[in-house]
């Protein structure tokens, strides 16, 4: 795509025989440095780049190796609102980043962040902790990235609960300003303290009123309660003529016609033999205690939809469930701007990122190879996953939650890099993060000009939408 700038990288960086054992206090002042180059306020300026490409055709070609059938309702769900318009376009914003400024300091990053991917999840240990929840597009890139997309997302949000812009901008700049002073906790501690830190739903409930608190511990309380398979299964499955199959729902969930093909089961075990080899073998001997009984197509997200993603059935020997992910990876929409990544696979691309930034992992992620080739990466469907109910948030309510988003955002993007350059970059006044304000409200702006160009569209018949309803 045109008008992509080239990402140069940091400058005047001291260059000792490890890069490891260079004192802070030199990497600090480096970052300082970098202020010259691009400055704080520059990070605040959106301007449409002369010959910048029609976000239609960006989305229209991420269309290819989509199933046909499902990208009516990919469009369908972009056009409720310019919000839901901003979670399917992370390649538009993407195209758009690499034209922005850019300090040239790559972290782990997110590559679709937006406050809708933070949530609650259970870890192997079964404690409840926030975190970023979706690495589709995970990739090394410019810290600034994530930062500007999220900032960006509290604008878009909080004009779609009916709040003014100040509300939304005042979360964008709290969002920022807890991303900046996290990231310098997060560099004040030694390498493995970094590593292990977690953000907490205790961390989350600290920053809430009383009543909020009591609501939320009963939500997390509920979800403790019983696995998500088991909550899952009384919506997902029935028994057919004395079987366990997963019900058909369509459009949403169906059995593809190729389920039925001759040999189709022999290549799911193949499938699933690749899969079962990318896990760690405490990991293999848990799940050969299930056995696969049924899999069906289930359409998820907003992005996401029209890539093979389908939902696998597994019983163990007393009939307990457990639902597994299978789900389509393609190159990370960062890619064409950052640099390719390094794994050949998608899958384990998505697996890397996640188990980077992620304080704790899903205990069966991996990889494997599906039909036609398609690169996917296995999950469980949910795993005690609380979603924020953002639609419900205040003025109050969404400063809080930016509060929380940019403290999970620096603690990973600490984990495994670096950040006093950063750090350095940044400093300890609000000029940052005042410039994410200014970005995000102009960003979220040029979003609703590009929903106004799809609503068009779709208007005048030249793109074909389906309204369904989004998980």
């Amino acid at each position: 795509m045109s008008s992509v700038r080239k990402l140069a990288p940091a400058t005047d960086v001291p260059e000792p025989p490890s890069r490891f054992f260079v004192p802070s206090e030199d990497l600090l002042a480096a970052g300082k440095k970098l202020r010259d180059t691009v400055s704080r306020e520059s990070q605040g300026v959106w301007k449409r780049p002369r010959h910048r490409v029609s976000p239609l055709k960006v989305l229209h070609a991420s269309d290819s190796g989509r199933l046909p059938e499902l990208i009516p309702i990919r469009y369908g769900r972009m056009l409720q609102s310019p919000f839901t318009f901003f979670r399917g376009a992370a390649n538009v914003m993407a195209a758009d980043l690499a034209t922005s400024p850019s300090i040239g300091i790559n972290v782990q990053a997110c590559g679709d962040c937006h406050l809708l991917n933070f949530g609650g999840f259970a870890t192997p240990e079964r404690n409840i902790i926030f975190e970023i929840n979706d690495f589709d597009e995970t990739a090394p890139a410019p810290w600034e990235w994530d930062v500007k997309r999220l900032a960006t997302s509290f604008v878009l949000a909080a004009r779609s609960n009916g709040l003014p812009d100040a509300a939304g901008r005042d979360a964008a700049v709290t969002c920022a300003r807890s991303y900046r002073e996290r990231l310098r906790e997060a560099a004040e501690m030694s390498p493995l303290e970094s590593w292990y830190s977690h953000f907490s739903w205790e961390d989350l409930l600290g920053l809430l009123d009383r009543p909020t608190q009591k609501r939320l511990r009963r939500r997390v309380e509920k979800a403790r309660s019983q696995t998500s398979s088991e909550l899952d299964f009384p919506k997902l499955a029935d028994m057919v003529g004395g079987a366990v199959h997963i019900k058909d729902q369509p459009p949403l969930i169906f059995h593809p016609a190729f389920a039925r093909d001759r040999g189709f089961r022999a290549k799911l075990d193949k499938f699933l033999a690749d899969y079962r080899e990318t896990l760690a073998e405490d990991r293999r001997a848990l799940l050969d205690r299930y056995h696969l009984v049924d899999a069906a197509i289930k359409v998820v997200g907003i992005g996401s939809v029209g890539r093979y993603c389908a939902i696998g059935l597994f019983m163990s020997p007393a009939n307990q469930p457990l639902f597994l992910q299978f789900k389509q990876a393609t190159a990370s929409v960062l890619e064409p701007y950052a640099g390719k990544s390094v794994y050949r696979h998608a899958g384990q691309r998505v697996v890397m990122g996640q188990r980077l930034m992620q304080s704790a992992s899903d205990i069966f992620l991996g990889w494997t190879t599906g039909f036609e080739g398609r690169e996917l990466y296995v999950r469980q469907l949910r795993d005690a996953k609380i979603k924020p109910l953002v639609e419900t948030f205040n003025r109050s309510m969404l400063a809080i939650y930016g509060t929380a988003c940019g403290w999970a955002l620096a603690r990973a993007h600490a984990k495994a890099s670096d950040p006093w350059l950063v750090c350095g970059y940044l400093g300890r006044s609000d000029v940052f993060d005042e410039a994410m304000g200014d970005f995000a409200v102009a960003y979220a702006d040029q979003t609703e000009r590009d929903y106004a160009a799809l609503k068009a569209a779709v208007g005048a018949g030249r793109i074909e939408a389906e309204l369904a309803e989004a998980s």
